[in-house]
């Protein structure tokens, strides 16, 4: 089968790869359309150690069941589904929080990923979809997740609701981009992004209908929203998530560019900022936003990007460039 396969650093290649077997209580699925996440783009820049070059990236997918050896899922029928591979009986597991899993493994990083026109998975991982959702639309569910996870964590905190607060996103990305909308959704009317990109700034100007603001030009206001979201987590932008939060504020970290840095722990102590950090989401955040795209939670999602599968060498050459103004790039394997 073809798949598209991370040979070395900034290399991306059209390659022959086995079609996938079928284990038990696993599925084979026809992926139908497959999102370009930023792990993927920091794998594809060499500075992943768990993604080593020969892997099929991709763990954002949806696609129709090819294979079953599970009694809970059909020939033909329509999933997304949870990347991670977790255990099901640590503690985190049994408390619900299974994308903590001591044991977990993942899609597209310990197992191929959905680079490709067919990829196995646990039936346990699957989520079906309903008719009235497209296939592209939930090879969303798994970033959107990570947005619904990450708010949702933070208005348990935050001391008023969100609707009152000021909300500053740092980042226009796909998780930026999806926060943004959600936010929206939920009644955020003074919201800001932060984005170093023109092409993503118009973008989120015409779709999510907010403010933005170009950081390297336009200093981010000190001390001025009880709500920030890092959706980079480089060292510069956890500067100015500190910076930029009032005293009892929130800043919830979602980005994993830079893996440490210095942070004002003496303005985090003396203004009592509640700084969160989270990782991906559970089975029923899935779930949940399963039901949100099916909603139009996340509206029409026209500022999607979507390329074959075949183009995804050039895909992952334009966004390192900074070419692409979508958010997310889907590829379609057929």
């Amino acid at each position: 089968m073809k798949a598209l396969v991370y040979t070395q650093p900034n290399e991306m290649q059209i390659l022959d790869r086995p079609y996938p077997s079928l284990d038990s209580n696993e599925v084979v699925l026809k992926i139908e359309s497959v999102g370009i996440c930023g792990s993927d783009m920091h794998a594809f820049h060499g500075h992943d150690p768990r993604r080593n070059p020969g892997i099929v990236l991709g763990h954002e997918f949806a696609g129709i069941v090819a294979e079953s050896s599970a009694p809970l899922f059909s020939l033909g029928q329509r999933v997304t589904g949870n990347p991670l591979i977790t255990c099901g009986h640590c503690e985190y597991c049994l408390q619900g929080r299974n994308n903590l899993c001591a044991n977990r493994t993942m899609v597209g990083m310990t197992r191929p990923g959905a680079f490709a026109e067919y990829m196995s998975i646990p039936a346990s991982s699957l989520i079906a979809i309903p008719e009235e959702l497209s296939l592209d639309a939930a090879a969303l569910t798994e970033p959107a997740a990570t947005a619904v996870h990450a708010i949702n964590l933070s208005m348990r905190v935050l001391v008023r609701p969100i609707q009152e607060c000021r909300v500053l996103i740092l980042g226009g990305g796909a998780i930026g981009m999806l926060s943004a909308l959600l936010l929206k959704h939920y009644g955020v009317d003074d919201l800001t992004v932060a984005e170093v990109n023109p092409l993503r700034r118009k973008a989120i100007e015409e779709h999510v209908s907010c403010k933005t603001l170009n950081p390297t030009e336009e200093k981010v206001s000190d001390s001025s929203y009880e709500f920030v979201m890092d959706c980079v987590g480089a060292v510069v932008t956890r500067n100015s998530a500190l910076a930029a939060i009032k005293p009892g504020g929130v800043i919830m970290h979602v980005g994993l560019q830079d893996w440490s840095s210095e942070i004002d722990m003496r303005k985090l102590t003396l203004a009592e900022i509640t700084l969160l950090g989270t990782y991906t989401y559970s089975t029923v955040d899935l779930q949940a936003t399963v039901n949100l795209l099916a909603r139009n939670a996340f509206g029409d999602l026209s500022w999607v990007e979507k390329r074959s599968l075949d183009e995804g060498p050039q895909a992952f050459m334009d966004l390192h460039a900074g070419k692409i103004a979508a958010a997310k790039v889907l590829l379609k394997p057929f």
